[in-house]
């Protein structure tokens, strides 16, 4: 069966003038209405004073981890201990390569000798001030030229030409 509009509205307007205006529920709708009402609000209101909480919470909690990171997890590096590493190491190589074959001078230890009291001192004075870049050069320096001994008492450049 097909309605078309006009048939439709005259059904439609029919049907609301023969029903009942006056249907009573089977019970009592007021109290569960109400109780949707007050329930519906408390969790909005619980959310919206918990939030300010929670990030404030978190912002201190990433505060604190940062701070610690910064500042107790991964300490500032030191220069002169990865400086002094590596030219030990270098050193030590140097000195078990050339171990068995004899030196040019024999004087060579005491200036070696008088190159490590340098080193000494400079470390000493990079103790009060460990970020200064004349210091660390100056140390650099030292290291090069106890090298540079070594390698220049033990392989001259004209033994190897």
């Amino acid at each position: 069966m097909k309605m078309n509009k006009p048939n439709f509205d005259d059904f439609l307007d029919k049907s609301l003038n023969t029903l009942d205006k006056e249907i009573t529920p089977q019970k009592d709708l007021w109290a569960g209405i109400d109780r949707a009402i007050v329930n519906t609000n408390e969790p909005e209101q619980s959310a919206v004073t918990l939030w300010p909480k929670l990030s404030a919470i978190a912002a201190c909690t990433v505060a604190a981890l940062v701070a610690l990171n910064m500042f107790v997890i991964s300490p500032k590096p030191q220069p002169v201990v990865a400086i002094s590493d590596y030219f030990a190491q270098q050193k030590q190589s140097l000195l078990v390569q050339y171990k068995n074959q004899d030196a040019l001078t024999d004087n060579w230890q005491t200036q070696l000798q008088e190159l490590e009291e340098a080193e000494y001192a400079i470390k000493q004075a990079l103790k009060n001030e460990p970020q200064n870049q004349a210091l660390l050069t100056m140390l650099a320096q030292i290291y090069q030229q106890q090298l540079d001994l070594i390698n220049k008492v033990h392989a001259p450049r004209w033994q190897s030409i």
